[in-house]
């Protein structure tokens, strides 16, 4: 054979070789980002027009999220936003309504305290989704609800569950301060 058609063969056999290691390491990044985010990858995935636009989504909150400044509750602060957990459970009884928008506030305030942006819901639930995917659901659940009270839609039934929701993401954010967040 000419020599011309060993290098044609050389360079057709070197593509496909990078075509495979590129598929591979885009395979690899797929797979660490749904591990990562879990039920939040599919949330986002199902939301984008394509599994690209999803997969570089997570990866700008990834990369915002590492420009914050993330720091623990002092063991005081999280003394004092425990006792206003408690007082807005207490409080739930009497006033279901003032009971969510207050559990809302206080997560925004120790979101705010830890380090995290608070700027509009959808940012705070992405920003979050970052170092807590698991509960991060319970959160948008939670502000859902609220939504759908303020707009005469809820009962006292789907208020005492959108506080649940809000309780799992604050006991993350406070309750646990010794684990690492959850990096799956």
């Amino acid at each position: 054979m000419d020599t011309w058609v060993w290098i044609v063969i050389a360079v057709v056999v070197a593509l496909v070789v990078l075509g495979a290691i590129l598929a591979g390491l885009r395979t690899r990044r797929s797979k660490g980002l749904q591990e990562r985010f879990g039920t939040e990858y599919d949330r986002v995935a199902a939301d984008a027009p394509t599994k690209r636009a999803a997969e570089a989504e997570l990866r700008e909150r990834e990369q915002r999220r590492e420009q914050f400044d993330i720091t623990p509750l002092s063991v005081e602060r999280r003394e004092a936003y425990r006792a206003q957990w408690l007082s807005i459970q207490a409080n739930f009884v009497d006033d279901p309504a003032a009971s969510v928008a207050k559990a809302d506030s206080l997560i925004q305030n120790v979101m705010r305290e830890r380090g995290y942006p608070v700027d509009d819901f959808d940012t705070r639930a992405g920003d979050l989704s970052v170092d807590h995917p698991d509960v991060v659901e319970n959160y948008r659940a939670g502000h859902g609800i609220a939504v759908a009270h303020d707009r005469g839609n809820a009962g006292t039934e789907e208020l005492r569950r959108a506080v649940q929701h809000y309780r799992a993401l604050f006991q993350e954010l406070v309750e646990q301060p010794d684990r690492e967040p959850a990096r799956r």
